[in-house]
């Protein structure tokens, strides 16, 4: 599991649990008690601790053994039980792992000042560390997590030793509301001397809540080294007799993700953290593109057949009407490189329709009726884009599907629906007819209309995509085998202009693996940033479907800029619109920036997935006109 932690931590974020002793004392452990003891005096509740941060999402636990070291045990006349104390933690905590997450051995401070001790004493908390570590280390522990170090020449000591065993360590401090040690280092010189000590992870831990330990961490990052992040839940306030630390759930929920999108490696959580607050971390983490999803949807799927059941799947190219041209095309004109005239016949044209927002279809109806008649292959109709309410995306998609006879790719949430849920409507989607999926994570509810709303997230996108894979090999998310395979054409999005690009390369090889057929890119403004991620991906040898947004205004460019996560409109672009007046010619300009983008890479794509904005569906056919498209006479009387 050692080696596998690493190849973890550069996959993508990682979400620790959080305190042990806080949740010790809310569940009856008063604060007199020694906390490293109750391992041996209540290992059933311990363990219990341990289990429930598993369920809530934690993919690394930390054993119950921060202050299990003979200088700081002395104090409780119980420095006989060190390893005694030290092995029993490692065993609990692997005992509710069971090879689900990783166990980290946790060591925390002696206590003692190393400036204004004699060597004697120093030599002393060196050899208390090494006798920890080493017992956590035989113990079994993937991996050694030193926190809450005010003193930095403490906690060297502490890296020291642990790095002896062999093991991964993650070297965190404490620092103050100054963001300072206490022995006056910054967060960047803490980095650079734990990084040159040879900290696989460092960080910061405890002291502040989740605003200050954000700015500690971001001066943290961009160092060569992956950084994580564990802060209190604020500060605690002395409350009937009992302890209750302010932050809530929802607020940690709300740093997690800035952490994430700032690029920490690992969040958890210290004191007065809890089973809640972990699991919004992990929902945060999901949201951003990591999270477990692997023991969340233990899918047993990796041969092209269900063995068991002797199902036959069904080929890509005979899934829809859909699936058959995308890999016709693919394979007879991307895959080989060439380049002949581009016209409807050899490139797939999608255009998003989304439903309404109250009851009425019928304008969503007579779009994709126009859009039928111009040629146009398929419409994309998203499931509550930017978290707002509108009709069920399935109920729409049917009504096109029969009463229009256009294909649909119908967007599937992680966002909203636990996975029971979602492979309930799965299942619908394919009795329905509904067999070209595009399977992605969703914008939290904070965008949308009901910012208060629970989000889910029990998978990520390549959690549900293993679940749709699973489906077509016949197996449900158990491994237990189905009378039937599924036929779902599986897409994924991506992000070309993703900050974190490497990232998003790792993330769309594992979409690979689990199961997608097909890329649907989010709008690209700049060819060249095209152009170079067409060309990182072809070892990954799938299709690609271009996404193209025309701008409607520079209100709208700067709004898709500034407020919609994952696209990036290049600033030459927000001046070239911003340059002509609003109304039909910043519309006209619009989609000629988008014809520039799509003529750039026409020859490397199977075709286009079109956003146009504001339902102008006729904008669409237009940025198409360069291909052979034509604006249908009902496009006339549009809308």
């Amino acid at each position: 599991m050692t080696a596998k932690f690493l190849q973890a931590l550069r996959r993508g974020p990682l979400v620790c649990d959080g305190a042990m002793g806080t949740q010790l004392y809310e569940r009856g452990i008063y604060i007199n008690r020694n906390f490293d003891l109750v391992n041996l005096e209540r290992p059933d509740l311990v363990r219990q601790i341990h289990l429930d941060y598993i369920l809530a999402g934690a993919q690394i636990i930390e054993t119950n053994t921060f202050g299990a070291n003979i200088i700081k045990l002395r104090k409780h006349g119980a420095e006989e039980d060190c390893d005694k104390i030290v092995r029993a933690g490692v065993k609990l905590a692997k005992e509710a792992a069971q090879d689900r997450c990783f166990v980290a051995g946790a060591v925390g401070p002696t206590g003692l000042i190393p400036a204004i001790l004699s060597d004697a004493e120093i030599g002393e908390i060196r050899d208390s560390f090494r006798r920890q570590v080493e017992t956590l280390a035989e113990g079994g522990v993937d991996l050694i997590i030193l926190e809450t170090f005010q003193l930095l020449s403490e906690l060297r000591l502490a890296l020291e030793a642990a790095k002896i065993t062999g093991i991964p360590v993650i070297a965190q401090a404490a620092f103050d509301s100054d963001r300072l040690t206490s022995d006056g280092a910054s967060p960047a010189k803490a980095t650079q001397l734990l990084k040159d000590c040879g900290a696989d992870v460092v960080g910061a831990n405890c002291v502040e809540g989740p605003r200050g330990i954000h700015d500690v961490v971001v001066e943290m990052l961009g160092r060569g080294v992956p950084v994580s992040a564990q802060p209190n839940a604020g500060y605690p306030r002395k409350i009937d007799e009992r302890l209750i630390y302010m932050s809530s759930p929802d607020y940690f929920a709300v740093y997690a993700r800035r952490f994430f999108k700032a690029g920490v490696s690992i969040v958890g959580g210290c004191c007065g953290t809890g089973p809640r607050h972990i699991h919004e971390i992990l929902a945060a983490a999901r949201m951003m593109g990591g999270g477990r999803t692997e023991s969340a949807t233990p899918i047993a799927v990796s041969a092209p057949e269900a063995p068991e059941r002797g199902l036959p799947v069904v080929p890509t190219a005979e899934k829809t009407r859909l699936s058959k041209k995308v890999r016709k095309i693919f394979e007879e004109r991307v895959r080989p490189g060439l380049r002949p005239e581009i016209t409807p016949e050899n490139f797939v044209v999608s255009v998003e329709v989304n439903p309404p927002k109250g009851l009425s279809p019928a304008r969503a109806l007579r779009g994709a009726a126009m859009l039928k008649e111009a040629v146009i292959d398929v419409i994309n109709s998203a499931d509550g884009p930017r978290a707002s309410v509108r009709m069920s995306n399935t109920a729409l998609a049917t009504l096109v599907q029969n009463q229009i006879g256009l294909e649909v790719i119908t967007h599937v949430c992680c966002r909203d629906r636990n996975l029971l849920g979602l492979q309930s409507d799965l299942l619908a989607a394919h009795v329905l007819g509904l067999h070209n999926l595009v399977i992605i994570t969703g914008d939290p509810p904070k965008m949308g209309d009901y910012p208060h709303a629970t989000a889910v997230y029990d998978l990520d996108s390549i959690g549900l995509l293993r679940v749709a894979n699973g489906l077509n090999h016949g197996l449900d998310p158990a491994g237990k085998g189905l009378k039937e395979v599924t036929r779902f054409f599986l897409a994924c999005g991506a992000e070309p202009a993703a900050k974190d690009y490497d990232r998003e390369l790792r993330r769309l090889e594992e979409k690979k693996k689990a199961g997608a057929e097909l890329i649907m890119t989010q709008p690209v403004y700049d060819p060249e940033l095209l152009r170079r991620f067409l060309h990182d991906i072809k070892f990954l040898d799938l299709p690609v479907l271009v996404g193209l947004l025309p701008l409607a205004s520079a209100r709208n460019a700067e709004f898709l800029h500034n407020e919609v996560p994952g696209m990036s409109v290049p600033e030459p672009i927000r001046k070239r619109i911003a340059s002509v007046p609003q109304g039909p010619e910043a519309r006209r300009v619009g989609i000629k920036i988008c014809q520039e983008a799509l003529m750039e890479v026409v020859h490397d794509v199977v075709g286009a997935y079109i956003m146009p904005p504001f339902s102008r569906y006729e904008s669409a056919i237009k940025v198409m006109e360069p291909l052979g498209y034509s604006l249908p006479p009902t496009a006339l009387a549009w809308p």
